[in-house]
């Protein structure tokens, strides 16, 4: 079974959770990383709070096979101490195509001021790193022989995981209104971040899904510039207890309401067929912890259910609050997982 999933908003939204939530839930074999180290996912798990670039979130079991693809962006001095703050190092595999990028790379895009200035880059060298590589001038994890012991052939091992029977969860990185083709262009990171993308970063073809899980959160947030619909004044943000700080660059969250529009487009163009909904704890009073359907609070049950309604998919999983565990699961309900 191959499970995907993908950022609904502008990132943010909380994929690392629900990503370490299924890691614990599901016992996946394998459990691939897509995309940059401009992009943070936040694992808590036993009280602690792990940031990641690199290992995707579902280390915290310990029987999964931690997997970075073809199609991904690492630097060494990260992937090298995430490793060590997660004790990974033996579970880790990297395709020999995926691409590396150096301290030049972030250089380059600090000293470029369309990317610092108007659309609000990390900095993280990504956008530098993914312009070499279709120069094809970039080099890539095969090239460095600190990288030779982790080598392997992702999308063959992934595929024949799946034949013979097992389970592989797909953790994409931040979210499609900042994809290159589908997001709010240039306000947009340098690849795909659609299920497609991801299905292409792992290099597996679409036959082999069983579900896409588009992650969204109660209100949307994003860092860096472009527009951004209904967007709420920081203080009144703030009052609503939903000022939030980027994962990668620590800076201020931009705030807006949920949308129902843009949550049925994303739905559409992701070919999703399960919603996870976070930080319903921050919206609803009394939600916060709750981990089964009928002990939340009325007004948080009405609102996901008319979400439902609108975005035409069910909401299987509901975040309430910071911890991996803190999660309503009704996959079995809706007939999915």
């Amino acid at each position: 079974m191959l499970d995907i999933l993908v950022g609904g908003f502008y990132g943010d939204e909380g994929k690392g959770k629900v990503a370490t939530y299924l890691a614990l839930k599901d016992n996946p074999d394998m459990a691939v990383r897509t995309g940059g180290i401009n992009a943070g996912h936040t694992a808590v798990f036993n009280g602690k709070s792990y940031k990641l670039r690199s290992i995707p979130s579902a280390f915290v079991n310990s029987r999964t096979r931690l997997v970075i693809p073809p199609g991904a962006l690492i630097k060494r001095d990260v992937l090298f101490r995430e490793m060590e703050e997660t004790g990974t190092r033996q579970r880790v595999a990297i395709d020999g195509h995926a691409a590396v990028i150096t301290d030049l790379e972030a250089e380059e895009e600090r000293n470029n001021a369309l990317l610092s200035n108007e659309v609000g880059s990390t900095k993280q060298g990504v956008g530098a790193a993914e312009s070499k590589r279709i120069l094809r001038s970039l080099k890539l994890a095969k090239d460095y022989p600190d990288l030779s012991e982790f080598i392997a052939d992702v999308p063959a091992d992934v595929v024949g995981c799946l034949k013979d029977g097992g389970r592989v969860q797909v953790e994409g990185s931040q979210g499609h209104l900042i994809s290159l083709y589908h997001g709010v262009y240039p306000y947009v990171t340098s690849r795909n971040t659609t299920s497609s993308g991801v299905l292409s970063d792992v290099g597996v073809g679409p036959k082999y899904v069983d579900n896409v899980i588009v992650i969204f959160k109660a209100f949307i947030t994003r860092v860096g510039s472009g527009p951004m619909e209904g967007e709420l004044d920081p203080a009144e943000a703030g009052r609503l207890g939903m000022l939030e700080f980027g994962t990668v660059t620590g800076r201020q969250r931009r705030v807006a309401p949920f949308s129902h529009a843009i949550a049925r487009d994303v739905v559409r163009i992701n070919s999703a067929n399960q919603a996870a909904i976070t930080k319903v704890d921050v919206m609803f009073k009394g939600a916060s912890g709750v981990r089964e359907y009928a002990r939340l609070p009325p007004d948080a049950r009405k609102w996901i259910e008319d979400v439902e309604a609108r975005i035409g998919i069910p909401v299987t999983l509901i975040g309430t609050g910071e911890d991996a565990r803190d999660m309503v699961d009704r996959r079995a309900e809706a007939g999915s997982g």
